[in-house]
């Protein structure tokens, strides 16, 4: 199954944090997710995980991860990153 783009967002590893340079929601800029990169294979191997985004406190199911993007099980933005 192929998941759309529009429901997948990219974000960063630094120094054993995950970041996401914009906020899908309110464009907040480097947001440090309340995540761990040990929690991404979990996630890929089909755990689904509840996101809060501290920013602006909403939430999206993460339904896979890859190196790159977090992928949710709704649209993220219309916009493309």
């Amino acid at each position: 199954m192929m998941i759309p783009f529009q429901n997948a967002w990219p974000y960063e590893t630094v120094m054993g944090d995950l970041y996401v340079s914009t906020c899908p929601f309110c464009d907040a800029e480097n947001v440090l997710l309340p995540l761990k990169p040990k929690e991404l294979p979990e996630i890929h191997d089909g755990k689904k995980r509840l996101l809060v985004f501290p920013c602006c406190h909403n939430k999206i199911t993460l339904i896979d991860a890859d190196q790159d993007y977090l992928l949710s099980d709704g649209p993220l933005s219309k916009r493309m990153v």
